[in-house]
């Protein structure tokens, strides 16, 4: 696994890449994965701008390969979160439905947290049943700063 460190807009961010795909998006505060060796690839410099071009309103999908590790539940409910979207937001019991799993709302919030590699994956475009901005690994700022991006490329605001 290589991974590369790139200050952005939203704090200083790695990506990295494993097997001809993005695995893992850490923010600032994130354990880096203990396999990861510093480099930088081809696809980390287009996962970057592409990145870049997101945080600036001017991307909406991502088109670089992105393959999560995790449980057979955590991958349905991470496909199921690329598929919300840009500027929509569901809420947690909406994807646990969606997976198959209708009482399993809380065990969605999990895996959503458990997202490795977050924004590529949209889990901020998740919310509690209230509206409510819940728990994002980014913090609730950067949650609710990433649907104010989507929703004013939109134009309307949360």
């Amino acid at each position: 696994m290589i991974i590369s460190f790139q200050q952005t807009s939203i704090g200083r961010v790695a990506l990295a890449e494993s097997g001809g795909s993005i695995t893992n998006l850490c923010f600032c505060t994130d354990t880096l994965p203990q396999q990861a060796e510093i480099g930088e690839t081809e696809l980390i410099r287009e996962a970057f701008r592409q990145f870049e071009a997101y945080l600036s309103g001017k991307l909406r999908i991502f088109s670089v390969p992105v393959v999560p590790s995790g449980t057979p539940f955590m991958l349905r409910v991470w496909q199921t979160l690329s598929s919300i979207p840009y500027g929509t937001t569901l809420t947690y019991g909406d994807i646990a439905v969606a997976v198959g799993s209708p009482f399993a709302a809380r065990a969605v919030g999990r895996a959503s947290n458990r997202n490795p590699v977050p924004i590529f994956i949209p889990c901020h475009r998740v919310i509690g049943c209230n509206g409510a901005l819940t728990g994002y690994r980014g913090g609730i700022g950067l949650k609710k700063r990433l649907l104010e991006l989507e929703r004013g490329s939109l134009g309307y605001k949360i």
